[in-house]
């Protein structure tokens, strides 16, 4: 091993973006780097190669080059679940020559870990429920004993609904029946139309399926739709209950999975939709677990994935405790700068 190495080479590869992290083994937070997301189960050789050039920076901020990079690769990424999916995935970091060892796992994971700072745990021990509601929805759950569980994750064809992908054609779905008569009025029909720039929300589906309008941007109508359901539309409002109906159902059967609905249990809730703490849903998802699971401590996330994904890597290298003192007070200090 070369002496002073970093500890952990941390990727959080997320469907928007894909953030990465050099950290070294007393947690200090070495570089980061950003760059887009990954949108695939079968990681994209275009993906590596666009991480390889995160990588090569958080070096040259580090003051750093060569390889290895890191004692150890903790990658958190979207869309991979399964086993043949973390292994294809493990392999094509492990031959880029950035460290001997990489573990790999959803990132919902990261989401989990990061909001896991001793003081919601038993003992330290690092478990939960973790709720991912960002472009799209997911949920991971581990006991005290390490059991893990979760769902499939691939979207409708899985049973899943919601995150900003979900919202998004849920707004323009009850915008366009407003507009021709087959559904009830609804503020999102001129806010939709408006979002675009647009006279007509007909022009939006017609934007879409010309390709002058991609898929992805009807994301972009998630705040839309929130903002609608604060000002008192109902149509949006019930939109909002929905979505977190899904959340804490997710939850609450990880929950019964693992044998915790009895028990304090913390679950933490990440992605971009929960992050930006809208208090409609966010009151809608605490009444539920209120109902559901009294126990349940519910948080949203204070720091982002990559750090989850960063702490995660301190576990598997064995780091003390103060390094994971040390990174969180490291990506506080950067939310309050």
């Amino acid at each position: 091993m070369i002496a002073g190495l970093p500890g952990i080479l941390a990727i959080d590869g997320g469907n928007s973006k894909t953030d990465v992290a050099l950290v070294a083994s007393d947690g200090s937070l070495l570089a980061t780097a950003r760059g887009p997301g990954n949108h695939d189960a079968d990681v994209a050789d275009e993906w590596v190669e666009m991480l390889a050039g995160l990588v090569a920076e958080v070096q040259r901020q580090a003051g750093a080059h060569g390889h290895p990079v890191a004692r150890h690769i903790s990658a958190c990424v979207a869309n991979v679940d399964l086993p043949e999916e973390q292994d294809r995935t493990a392999a094509a970091l492990l031959a880029r020559g950035w460290s001997a060892t990489a573990a790999v796992v959803n990132d919902t994971f990261a989401v989990l870990r990061a909001g896991l700072d001793g003081s919601a745990a038993a003992g330290g021990a690092h478990w939960g429920v973790g709720v991912t509601c960002g472009a799209g929805i997911n949920c991971v759950g581990v006991d005290p004993a390490g059991r893990t569980t979760g769902y499939l994750a691939f979207g409708m064809i899985t049973g899943d609904w919601g995150g900003g992908s979900g919202l998004g054609y849920a707004a323009l779905w009850w915008a366009v029946r407003a507009e021709d008569g087959r559904g009830p009025h609804t503020a999102l029909r001129e806010a939709v139309a408006a979002h675009f720039g647009v006279p007509a929300v007909r022009d939006v589906a017609l934007g879409i399926h010309q390709g002058k309008i991609g898929e992805r941007e009807l994301l972009e109508l998630a705040p839309v739709l929130l903002a609608a359901a604060r000002d008192g539309d109902e149509v949006a409002r019930d939109l909002v209950r929905r979505q977190a109906e899904e959340i804490c159902v997710m939850a609450v059967v990880v929950m019964r999975r693992l044998g915790l609905t009895t028990r304090p249990t913390p679950v933490v809730l990440g992605g971009g939709l929960m992050t930006a703490r809208d208090p409609l849903l966010l009151s809608e998802i605490t009444e539920r677990f209120a109902a559901a699971a009294p126990q349940a401590s519910v948080t949203v996330v204070a720091i982002p994935p990559v750090a989850g994904a960063a702490l995660l890597g301190l576990d598997y290298v064995g780091a003390a405790p103060e390094a994971e003192r040390r990174l969180r007070a490291a990506y506080h200090g950067r939310a309050g700068s």
